[in-house]
């Protein structure tokens, strides 16, 4: 069994990926940017320390984890968020101090490229949203009304953007007419540039996460988003499995392949609800925040990756059940705040929403059979301590 160092104490795929890698029988460690983590909380966690931030100091965090991943005699690092990833993988040809199961660098900056990868996927025959690409700051001065039709969503080319001599991360943005998307991009700084404006696809979102070794698909898996934080769109709060549909695996690996992909990835559509259309929205090359559903449902991820890793040989992907919903307890508790509090077009919902009341009735049902993200009796600490996190930011 391996000793692994796994990055981002904070997010809930760390959780998420301790907890799989523990029960496998693994020795886990966590750090993280703050003391006491969620991860850090798990029963699972043998060891947990801080690091320095790898977002606002990326040299300083490499620096520090890779000193206590050999200080800890750690046979693999797994950094789970994408500032952890940027800031820790080596270039091509160059041997990291501790190994990690990611494709080069420069791989995944490839597929951090929101541009990049959308070309890629008119390749892959993956359909993309009608959009402007705006180079500069300057370049927003040629946008006129008839250059693409509202409402839009306006992306960063990058989630995570270089600023100085550390990183930035940037919000997209949703605006639902001309004179919105004017103030939207003139809000933004010069640094936030190249950005994307893509017509908005109203319907719902659709994941596909695979894992990719060698050429071989190793597992699959495919989620629905039945509720997000905001509410508009951004992390999923409330989804369920789902039968993976045969063409978007193989068009989702072909996206893949194109980067010569080598590790975990997801890949995230919109099916437009008018016209059944899947377009892409995005990749995550790394753990996604819903990881725990894939593990309940029957697709155990970390698990595979280490396999993987190790050189075990490859098996067909495993089955998992589908109608398996997940549920992040405070994020749903965020996503009727929201409701509650914000008008639907102060919170960019498209038409056809239910009202405010309706929406919170909708957050507090129960489905039968749903399983809590975080909360796990059999490893209760992490949901106590993100419950005190929660009400301290309250």
């Amino acid at each position: 069994m391996a000793r692994v160092l796994v990055t981002d104490g904070e997010e809930r795929a760390a959780l998420a990926v301790v907890r799989s890698l523990g029960r496998a029988g693994h020795d886990v460690r966590v750090c993280a940017a703050r003391e006491r983590s969620l991860a850090g909380a798990s029963r699972w966690a043998r060891r947990e320390a801080r690091v320095p931030s790898p977002l606002a100091e990326p040299a300083a965090y490499a620096s520090a984890v890779n000193a206590l991943a050999l200080r800890w005699r750690c046979d693999v690092l797994l950094p789970v968020s994408e500032a952890s990833a940027l800031a820790l993988l080596a270039p091509a040809g160059v041997r990291p101090p501790v190994p990690l199961p990611f494709p080069t660098r420069e791989a995944f900056r490839a597929i951090c490229d929101k541009r990049r990868v959308l070309e890629a996927a008119e390749a892959a025959g993956i359909a993309v949203p009608a959009q402007l690409v705006l180079e500069t700051r300057e370049a927003r001065l040629a946008v006129e009304p008839s250059s693409i039709t509202c409402p839009v969503v306006v992306k960063p080319a990058r989630s995570v953007r270089d600023e100085g001599e550390g990183r930035a991360k940037q919000a997209v943005i949703h605006a639902a007419d001309w004179v919105a998307l004017r103030v939207a991009l003139d809000d933004l700084p010069e640094a936030a540039y190249p950005v994307l404006v893509q017509q908005r696809v109203v319907g719902p979102g659709v994941g596909i996460f695979l894992l990719t070794w060698d050429q071989r698909v190793r597992a699959v898996f495919a989620h629905r988003r039945l509720r997000e934080k905001p509410p508009s769109g951004g992390v999923s709060v409330y989804r369920e499995s789902v039968a993976p549909d045969p063409a978007l695996v193989r068009r989702a690996s072909a996206l893949l392949a194109a980067f010569e992909w080598r590790g975990v990835a997801m890949v995230e559509l919109k099916v437009d609800q008018a016209t059944g259309t899947p377009y892409l929205m995005e990749v995550n090359g790394r753990f996604w925040g819903s990881l725990q559903l894939a593990i309940d449902a029957g697709v155990d991820f970390p698990a595979l990756l280490l396999d993987a890793l190790a050189g075990k040989p490859a098996v067909p992907p495993p089955a998992y059940r589908p109608g398996v919903r997940s549920r992040w307890w405070w994020g749903e508790v965020d996503h009727a705040l929201a409701r509650l509090r914000r008008s639907p077009r102060a919170l960019s919902l498209p038409p056809g929403e239910p009202g405010r009341l309706a929406a919170v009735a909708r957050c507090l049902a129960p489905h039968r059979g749903d399983r809590g993200e975080v909360l796990r009796w059999s490893d209760p600490l992490p949901a106590w301590r993100e419950t005190v996190d929660w009400l301290g930011g309250r």
